[in-house]
């Protein structure tokens, strides 16, 4: 059987990318809303709505990780078991 981890790791400078294009178009969401000539209250509606897509953006992203993840569990199972049964296969013996 294969003794490779499955490790999937970022770079430091690709979290820090990432990290810092979300803030920047957090603020710059929240300034438009902020600056924007209408009611308290249709400001305030895009504040929800940005909130409720960033969190559902957030909850997309985690099941999709999710989903891929359970994947590459079963593949490696799956060939845990080729390897063990080829191992064990004697091509010599008598049927």
């Amino acid at each position: 059987m294969s003794d490779t981890p499955v490790k999937q790791q970022s770079t430091a400078a690709f979290y820090g990318q990432a990290v810092a294009s979300f803030s920047i178009a957090m603020a710059a969401t929240a300034i438009g809303i902020f600056r924007l000539e209408a009611d308290a209250w249709v400001r305030g509606f895009l504040a929800i709505a940005v909130l409720y897509l960033v969190t559902s953006a957030f909850t997309l992203a985690k099941v999709i990780r999710d989903r891929q993840e359970a994947g590459q569990i079963v593949s490696r199972v799956d060939q845990a078991r080729v390897e063990r049964l080829l191992s064990e296969h004697d091509p010599f013996e008598k049927l």
